[in-house]
């Protein structure tokens, strides 16, 4: 995309969020933007057809499991538990297992034959290293067996305007997932960003052509809200993922992305969010955080 066509389809859409007409909370959930099935024709129209019908409380336990990353990306993790990690995932069938990247060849060793992949991360926690560092990680990983990126975006070039510097750095990480058939997710840290960034920011990704934009790192000064991922899904629409990820500690927490327009969340607790799906006895072991 050239600089002059990117710029234009950053401000078209900002313009398209900032003229829009904010609706009420809904009186079932006091919860905006379209929580309630009563507005499910006009939620169809922004992506949100795989949870309309999931404003209530009925969801099923493996559609649950589907849809999370079970994550440990602790510096201090041990082999041993990622080790566990990796038998909890076997036990649940979650989508990923979201590791660094040291830990990404044991993983796909422990997970051959089951149907959780192997999700890990590039250019984390902050973002800041440079491009072709990104796309070498982004290789590597993949050569290892990483079926899943989560990249993190250059967020001071985000927030000093160098919109095209920020589109490279994206597909750095997008090009050799996608030459090697790996889905690439971008970490925007919507934490950090104003609305404006944030939308700006999903719009970068859409045009380097990632398949998901990611709210948080989880190491930032804010893990994922319904009101950014809600604003999210609006700027990408219904032909790209959206993770919620940084602070989903339970079913509720994660209903409520669901609701707000999160195909996957990223969380360490998946373990405990399963058990309450199912209605069984939550584990007592700690939680190990994200």
């Amino acid at each position: 995309m050239t600089d002059s066509h990117l710029v234009d389809a950053v401000v078209r859409a900002v313009l398209a969020q900032l003229v829009r007409e904010e609706e009420p909370p809904c009186a079932c959930h006091a919860a905006p933007q379209g929580c309630c099935p009563d507005r499910m024709g006009r939620m169809l129209g922004q992506g949100a057809a795989r949870f309309g019908l999931q404003a209530g409380t009925n969801l099923y336990p493996r559609d649950i499991a589907r849809r999370i990353d079970h994550t440990l990306l602790k510096p201090e993790a041990t082999r041993e538990q990622i080790e566990t990690l990796c038998r909890e995932a076997r036990e649940h069938a979650f989508a990923t297992v979201c590791v660094n990247p040291t830990w990404v060849p044991l993983c796909v060793d422990l997970l051959r034959g089951s149907e959780t992949a192997v999700c890990t991360v590039v250019g984390f926690p902050l973002g800041a290293t440079l491009a072709e560092v990104k796309a070498y990680e982004a290789q590597r990983v993949v050569e290892h067996g990483a079926c899943e990126v989560d990249m993190v975006i250059n967020v001071g070039a985000l927030k000093s305007g160098d919109l095209r510097v920020v589109e490279c750095d994206i597909e750095s990480v997008t090009t050799p997932c996608r030459d090697a058939g790996a889905l690439s997710k971008v970490i925007i840290e919507a934490a950090l960003l104003t609305d404006d960034e944030k939308v700006t920011a999903c719009t970068l990704a859409k045009a380097a052509g990632a398949d998901y934009v990611k709210t948080s790192t989880g190491f930032g000064p804010g893990g994922a809200t319904a009101a950014d991922v809600a604003l999210m899904r609006r700027v990408v629409g219904a032909e790209m993922g959206v993770k919620a990820a940084g602070g989903v500690r339970d079913l509720e927490g994660m209903k409520a992305m669901i609701a707000a327009g999160a195909t996957r969340v990223g969380a360490s607790a998946g373990v405990k969010i399963v058990q309450q799906a199912r209605g069984e006895q939550i584990s007592t072991s700690a939680p190990r955080g994200y």
